[in-house]
């Protein structure tokens, strides 16, 4: 996965967020506008392409208001993305870079 196709793919809405994951992020109070966002002007920063349930990676990205955001994304089929999960990093477990773990975190 790079994040070119993910750009393109997002930005003609060939993307799906995962049934699973949907009733979290509506919680945490994102808005598919700002996952979008994120992930247009975001970079993979952790990539997991021996996950068992498919490639995927970790996108940093910022929505227009500066809210940073993690998104998970995968491949759904070749025409669409699958959005895993999305959530604001915390400095709990990241670097103020957001794009660092803390070690132990």
């Amino acid at each position: 996965m790079n994040i070119k196709t993910i750009f393109e793919k997002i930005k003609v809405g060939k993307y799906i967020i995962s049934f699973t994951h949907t009733e979290k992020i509506r919680l945490r109070k994102i808005e598919a506008k700002e996952i979008e966002e994120a992930i247009c002007n975001g970079t993979i920063i952790e990539a997991y392409p021996d996950d068992p349930r498919g490639p995927s990676c970790l996108i940093l990205g910022f929505t227009s208001r500066g809210r940073p955001l993690h998104v998970v994304c995968g491949k759904l089929e070749e025409d669409e993305i699958l959005i895993i999960t999305a959530y604001e990093p915390g400095l709990e477990e990241w670097e103020a870079d957001w794009k660092t773990r803390k070690k132990g975190g």
